[in-house]
């Protein structure tokens, strides 16, 4: 009776949605409580499947964390790096699926489908090729990054089976994203948790040797492959390709909008779709590869600071991303209420879906650092049993809390502008920000602060991002995209 109960609400809330966005499609006035109401119920998905993903890498974490300081930090050195790999594949499906938000909003389903049939060979095409090149450069790249010569190889074997699988993360980023921008956050929401669930188990088994686990008193055997830092990477990349054949096979079998199950047509890429999808990823992929470089460049600084440093600083990214995930969860839903908004011919309401997006995700990202703030010794103390990584861990992410709100603009900001299509201006103002002032600044402080200093840097760079953010925001340019 419960699950009956609980299955019907949930095909309620499905079916309101599915109105709200109707109206928005089908020009509908729409009050600010239906606005409001449509921003949380897409919102909250995103924010559940958003912070699975990053829980994923925290349970990564902790499960290494517990074999020790130089398990923790090979995956730490090479961490900024497989997170370029990943912005660079997410940007590349995010040219196509803010395409079919515009289609949808339009009322071309057919188009919509069209498009989406044409990213998959794409996409799959193109993180091939990337993760060719990061298995190619996955023996060099710890020393590259001035790793100490004891956690080099578990971490160049950890970034060869994350380059290895990589087609099948992008297609678990096509699909999620096409889902997304048609207003469905529930599916990608629910697989991501899954993917959670199997990474937990699969770790369970693949990281730790064979052992006698105390359950309820009694001792059991629990066998297990022990294969350290090589197991943390195979737990993830299996989940994935589980995760990732699910939630291609919803989007392509039953998804209302974009099934291509009964309707012909052609994969092969067309060359207006490609040129299009080439403008929106191309800004989007430089942003990534910028960013990404610059948190190469932090690893750089952070590196001859030694082990615990390392460590630390990649335990304390793992920790804060848990407070800002939840803004890159309203990100998605920006992006797609802007994005069939303007697809509709409706910029008065892209206006305003803007501004509710940007402020509730910097209303509940301020709630967030609180929390990071006040449980930052639970929560890092949670991935390491090192006193002194745990102190150290601690004191940044202490600093960074103060500087959420305005990463909460940014970051939605950042979906509202690609919602809308134009991701040039914004990612120059990334780069700007990021190679300007965080790294100038980290440059200057941690010969003198350590690590803090890093962090410190951090703080303040986010906080001016923020601001500029919203100040592009406001002027209203960017709908003329």
């Amino acid at each position: 009776m419960y699950f009956c109960i609980r299955k019907t609400d949930a095909s309620k809330m499905k079916n309101e949605t599915n109105g709200l966005l109707a109206m928005i499609r089908e020009g509908k006035p729409m009050t600010r409580k239906q606005q409001l109401w449509l921003t949380v119920q897409l919102s909250v998905p995103a924010i559940v499947a958003q912070l699975s993903s990053i829980l994923m890498q925290y349970i990564d974490a902790s499960m290494v964390g517990s074999l020790g300081a130089n398990a923790s930090a090979s995956i730490g050195l090479v961490s900024t790096t497989t997170w370029l790999f990943w912005g660079v594949c997410a940007a590349a499906a995010t040219g196509f699926s803010v395409q079919v938000a515009h289609l949808i909003g339009a009322g071309d389903l057919r188009g919509a489908r069209a498009v989406l049939r044409q990213s998959v060979i794409s996409v799959f095409v193109f993180s091939l090729a990337l993760g060719l090149v990061g298995a190619a450069i996955s023996g060099s790249l710890p020393s590259w990054l001035g790793g100490d010569p004891a956690i080099r190889r578990d971490a160049s074997l950890y970034f060869l089976i994350f380059s290895l699988f990589l087609p099948m993360l992008q297609l678990n980023f096509l699909a999620g994203g096409m889902l997304r921008c048609s207003g469905n956050m529930r599916v990608p929401s629910m697989l991501n948790v899954l993917m959670c669930a199997l990474d937990v188990v699969f770790n369970f088994f693949l990281i730790f040797p064979s052992r006698d686990v105390e359950i309820f008193g009694r001792t059991v055997y629990v066998p297990g492959a022990g294969l350290g830092v090589e197991g943390a990477a195979l737990g993830t990349v299996f989940a994935e390709v589980v995760v990732a054949a699910l939630m291609m096979g919803y989007l392509v079998t039953r998804s209302s909008e974009l099934k291509l199950t009964g309707e012909k047509g052609h994969f092969f890429p067309k060359k207006p779709v490609l040129k299009q999808a080439v403008k929106i990823s191309l800004p989007m992929g430089l942003e990534h590869l910028v960013i990404c470089g610059a948190q190469i460049m932090t690893t750089v600084i952070v590196a001859p600071l030694g082990i615990v440093a390392i460590a630390a600083n990649s335990f304390a990214i793992t920790a804060e991303s848990l407070c800002y995930m939840p803004g890159y969860g309203i990100s998605d839903a920006a992006t797609t209420l802007v994005g069939q908004s303007l697809g509709a011919g409706r910029k008065d309401l892209t206006r305003r879906f803007s501004r509710i997006t940007v402020y509730m995700g910097m209303a509940v990202m301020a709630v967030m650092g609180v929390l990071m703030y006040a449980f930052a010794p639970q929560i890092i103390g949670i991935m390491t049993p090192v006193e002194e990584i745990r102190t150290l861990g601690v004191s940044v992410l202490r600093i960074e809390a103060f500087a959420e709100p305005m990463f909460a603009a940014s970051i939605v900001a950042y979906g509202v502008f690609v919602g809308a299509g134009g991701t040039l201006v914004p990612s120059l103002m990334n780069f700007f920000s990021i190679w300007a002032v965080r790294l100038t600044l980290a440059f200057w402080l941690a010969p003198t602060m350590g690590l803090q200093g890093v962090w410190l840097a951090m703080c303040i760079e986010l906080c001016f991002r923020g601001t500029i953010f919203l100040i592009r925001l406001e002027r209203g340019r960017w709908m003329g995209k």
